[in-house]
């Protein structure tokens, strides 16, 4: 028999807030335990949370981004359980009544288009993180504790891990361009669940889910829901049964392995949070929330391809984040070939970023000297060659082109006279092949052309080289 996954995923984004979800702790990543935590955040009797008004903001940001139905009105709720990193014996979140109820991921892949449908977006505060010794002691650190979280849930709509890692990378790009979270993986700031079942190939019916944690990166999530989907066909079809369960992911073996039965919504105790009103969104914060949202990337890659001609493959790589998008119409502004701009970025620019492993708001080579480089190969003062060169040499230094280029005496030739004096001693020299070339063997050209490039350094401008060749040749006797 044959067997098709189901996979929801349930995503939850730290928020770039200053302050903690209900108290003015900071949520810096520190590094040293404890110090950001007051009696709010870590549960003392009697304390009162108090709603952090941006939280609410950036959540209005995100559905409005994916054209989800922002609820006028939602409650908060107790999610009763208890664990050491708990320091209340709950965590105030949302359950009924969220902020936000539908809304839509657009994802690509393999050349086909498919909108992976949201069941909702909610606020929850994050809880403390547990520190175990290899003494067997453990610790608590509340630092985290209290931090505003947004937990995105999907519907089953996902049917392999390529499709999840696609809606992922999709929904951390929008994250970003709204500026709500960092999308760190390794930090935490965004971290993922997967609920994932098996089921025979064509049934309606959905099959009996586990609920995968412990993955930090997009290549273990892949890797864990692989494992899992296959876990699951192969008990399947030996006669089996899978439990509902939750599964921790074990890089080291390269499994995932049962850490608890899968609870309920009812083991939770859920019930409205009776130390916070009702939360109304009001028009104001509705406006403001609006102005947030900048053009998304799906948006911006249908300008890029319309207005500056762009192919969409280029458009998609532009806009993959909101910086470099940013980067690449700054230089375009400055020198107007959208093609070679992009041409450019793609192949020099993205691969320094990633040998030197920084981001593009942190690159030292400004947007303005790109521009200048590039004017300089349009208008023949250096070669494509040499230019890749001199880009090194900016990315090391964050020196001006011009100021390199003067420096390391590498302004192209292209004066005519100047390179006869360098072609009519290549010619003498090799006067076999000029016989052999005037005779029809028109393939030595690149011969004579390679010559001049050594003779020169590279510096000889190709196009000049070209037609000063042929006219001498042609001048040649044999």
């Amino acid at each position: 028999m044959e067997y098709e996954a189901v996979i929801g995923l349930e995503v939850h984004a730290q928020l770039k807030t200053q302050t903690k979800t209900f108290c003015g702790c900071a949520t810096t990543f520190a590094r040293e335990p404890n110090i950001n935590v007051c009696p709010v955040c870590i549960g003392m009797p009697g304390v009162l949370p108090v709603l952090n008004r941006n939280v609410v903001v950036y959540a209005c940001m995100l559905a409005m981004a994916v054209r989800g139905e922002i609820s006028r009105r939602s409650v908060f709720a107790r999610k009763n359980y208890f664990y050491p990193d708990l320091p209340k014996g709950y965590q105030i979140s949302q359950y009924e009544l969220p902020v936000n109820r539908g809304g839509m991921i657009h994802i690509q892949l393999d050349g086909a288009d498919r909108d992976i449908r949201l069941n909702r977006i909610h606020i929850e505060e994050d809880a403390g993180k547990l520190m175990h010794n290899q003494d067997g002691t453990s610790y608590v650190d509340f630092n985290r504790s209290g931090i505003p979280l947004l937990e995105i849930v999907s519907e089953p709509d996902l049917s392999t891990p390529d499709e999840a890692i696609a809606y992922l990378k999709k929904l951390r790009t929008i994250l970003l361009y709204l500026g709500v979270c960092d999308g760190n993986m390794e930090e935490g700031s965004l971290r993922c669940d997967a609920n994932v079942s098996v089921r025979p190939r064509g049934e309606a019916r959905l099959g009996v889910k586990t609920e995968l944690k412990n993955m930090n990166s997009f290549r273990f999530i892949h890797k864990a829901l692989d494992y899992e989907i296959q876990r699951q066909t192969e008990v399947l079809g030996r006669g089996g049964t899978i439990s509902q369960e939750t599964r921790l992911w074990d890089e080291s073996s390269g499994t995932t392995r049962s850490m608890r039965s899968k609870e309920e919504a009812h083991d939770y105790r859920y019930f409205p949070e009776p130390d916070l009103l009702t939360l109304e969104v009001s028009d104001d914060l509705l406006e403001e929330a609006r102005r947030g949202v900048p053009e998304l990337p799906d948006a911006k890659a249908g300008r890029f391809t319309a207005e500056y001609g762009l192919p969409a493959y280029d458009a998609e790589v532009l806009t993959a984040s909101r910086d470099l998008a940013g980067y690449f119409e700054t230089v375009v502004g400055s020198f107007d070939r959208p093609k070679a701009v992009s041409n450019w970025i793609m192949s020099e620019m993205l691969r320094f970023i990633k040998d030197i492993d920084t981001e593009v708001k942190d690159f030292r080579v400004t947007p303005d000297r790109t521009a200048k480089l590039l004017g300089l190969i349009d208008d023949g003062t250096i070669s494509g060659k040499i230019a890749k060169g001199v880009y090194e040499q900016m990315v090391s230094t964050g020196k001006e082109p011009d100021a390199l280029i003067k420096e390391l005496g590498l302004e192209q030739i292209s004066s005519e006279s100047s390179l006869r004096e360098v072609i009519a001693p290549i010619l003498e020299q090799n006067r076999k092949e000029v016989g052999q070339y005037k005779a029809g063997k028109e393939k030595l050209f690149g011969f004579f052309v390679g010559q001049v490039m050594k003779a020169t350094a590279g510096k000889a401008n190709p196009s000049v080289v070209n037609d000063l060749l042929k006219k001498m040749l042609r001048e040649e006797k044999t």
